[in-house]
């Protein structure tokens, strides 16, 4: 059997996106959950910073999603983002989050989402080689270098964290 087959849904999505977008990326099934930065580095062995939060934000004025890419030991300058992006920005509830990306919090990943939305990565995040990013569900990630993960989500270079 394909081994990609034995991945959950959501891991599925985020493969093929990846896949769509010229990247080939392995997913990584962690044995803790990965839901928060800390546990995510215990995981696969790498430093926090390394751990890319895909956070979801939403626009005060627009309504609209914006996602953040950030590194896991930094924190979102919400209003360095809310100049970057012309308003305001509030944190939505977690129906928001899965209506705009397909995932639920927690397992919310920079690939697959299911419609378009503005991205923003923190430039922190270009301090490592290899970053690793949630892939759908809170126990499943894959590594990539941030210059590939930038090209692939056309993500604005942004001091946000």
């Amino acid at each position: 059997m394909d081994e990609t087959q034995t991945l959950p849904k959501p891991a599925r999505i985020v493969l093929d996106d990846a896949d769509k977008r010229g990247i080939a990326i392995e997913i990584v099934r962690t044995e803790k959950s990965a839901r928060s930065a800390e546990e995510a580095a215990e995981a696969v062995g790498a430093d926090v910073g390394q751990i890319v939060k895909t956070l979801v934000f939403q626009g005060k004025q627009s309504g609209e999603p914006l996602m953040v890419l950030t590194a896991g030991d930094r924190r979102v300058d919400e209003k360095a983002v809310a100049r970057l992006i012309g308003e305001k920005i509030r944190r939505p509830d977690a129906e928001f989050v899965r209506q705009a990306t397909g995932f639920a919090i927690g397992g919310v990943s920079p690939f697959g989402s299911s419609s378009s939305i503005r991205c923003l990565m923190d430039e922190t995040l270009f301090r490592f080689e290899t970053v690793w990013a949630a892939a759908g569900t809170p126990y499943h990630v894959f590594a990539i270098a941030p210059k590939a993960l930038q090209k692939a989500t056309g993500a604005e270079i942004a001091a946000i964290g």
